[in-house]
């Protein structure tokens, strides 16, 4: 993988697009719940988004990641785009960012 700051540029693209993505049980875009583990930008145009659910029997499991596909596939200059559904580590609250606990009253 090439680490250009076209590269990360896209990456930070990626990510603004994730946060565009909503759990539909919990009110917080799924990169603030910390469901998304990992992004990364291959061969310059392709993203990878490593990801969980909240649980493995999570009502979107089918359409959430292809969702998270689709969104990564609006950013100018990606032109393909691969979603990685992973339990390990399992979520928790833990990894819920803390704007996003104080938006849903965990702080």
């Amino acid at each position: 993988m090439s680490d250009t700051i076209e590269n990360k540029s896209l990456r930070d693209q990626v990510i603004e697009q994730l946060e565009t993505v909503f759990d539909p049980e919990i009110p917080v875009d799924i990169y603030s719940l910390g469901l998304v583990y990992e992004v990364k930008i291959l061969n310059d145009s392709k993203a990878y988004v490593l990801m969980t659910l909240t649980s493995p029997n999570c009502p979107v499991a089918e359409s959430l990641p292809m969702e998270v596909k689709e969104k990564c596939l609006e950013v100018e200059g990606i032109t393909d785009a691969e979603v990685e559904i992973t339990f390990e580590p399992p979520w928790d609250q833990d990894m819920i960012s803390d704007e996003a606990k104080l938006e849903l009253g965990l702080l």
